[in-house]
């Protein structure tokens, strides 16, 4: 799960400053985890203490703010009696790694991404980018072939099967809907060689790219089974205590 985490706080400096390149610094003064982790690290919390979904969020979001929420998320946050507002962003998708680690089966994957999505994204596009983005985690991580995960990533989203590379880094804009992200991310994870490339990958097509680098990442963690140390022990450095304790957990 730290690898959503590293996709967040290392494309956190170019989310509106897009680069467009493979070639750059991954860390630096600039970089910090954004909402994307904090909502990682409390749909995690909430699934593996058994904890409410909505109030955990909202104890999280709360104790972290301006951490770069959406602003219909924000005031969900606040509210005292809050209800899913039927979005489709890619918030859905972002937060939801921890569920491909905790399923045991694929139908328990669909169950849990829609527990902790429906809460807020009950939009038909957010709850499916959850549990897409869940079931790749969760294929990588039961040793699922690349073609695999590439077939059912068509079979949920056609249009990938029609990117290119040098097209997206040209042209891709950013989106905060799920149908404009999310298939883009699993696609640099499936044209990427390793961690470290997958990451670069994605933060290179531009658009919303701590949001998509979270969730390529993410999966790519689970597939490669191998993170390079200094860049966990770099970003680990940037968390709080109980992030880290999270993520051990879920280890």
């Amino acid at each position: 799960m730290i690898g959503a985490i590293i996709g967040d706080i290392v494309g956190s400096r170019f989310e509106f400053d897009n680069i467009r390149t493979k070639k750059f610094e991954l860390f630096t003064m600039g970089s910090n985890f954004t909402d994307d982790s904090v909502m990682t690290v409390a749909v995690a919390d909430a699934l593996i203490n058994n904890k409410d979904v909505t109030s955990t969020l909202q104890y999280y979001g709360r104790k972290y703010p301006g951490r770069g929420y959406g602003g219909r998320f924000y005031s969900w946050i606040y509210n005292d009696n809050p209800k899913p507002y039927n979005s489709c962003g890619n918030g859905a998708a972002m937060r939801i790694s921890s569920v491909g680690y905790i399923a045991k089966t694929p139908e328990e994957v669909k169950e849990l991404s829609k527990k902790v999505t429906e809460v807020t994204h009950n939009h038909a596009e957010g709850i499916k980018a959850a549990e897409v983005t869940a079931m790749c985690i969760y294929m990588a991580l039961h040793d699922f072939s690349k073609e695999q995960i590439e077939e059912y990533a068509i079979k949920e989203y056609p249009v990938i099967k029609n990117f290119d590379y040098e097209d997206l880094r040209k042209n891709y804009r950013f989106s905060e809907l799920s149908q404009e992200s999310v298939p883009q991310a699993i696609y640099c994870f499936l044209i990427s060689k390793n961690f470290e490339d997958c990451l670069r990958t994605t933060i290179s097509i531009g658009g919303d790219c701590d949001t998509t680098a979270a969730i390529s990442c993410a999966i790519a963690e689970a597939y490669y089974k191998k993170i390079p140390s200094k860049i966990v022990q770099q970003a680990k450095i940037l968390l709080p205590i109980e992030f880290i304790n999270i993520l051990e957990k879920i280890n």
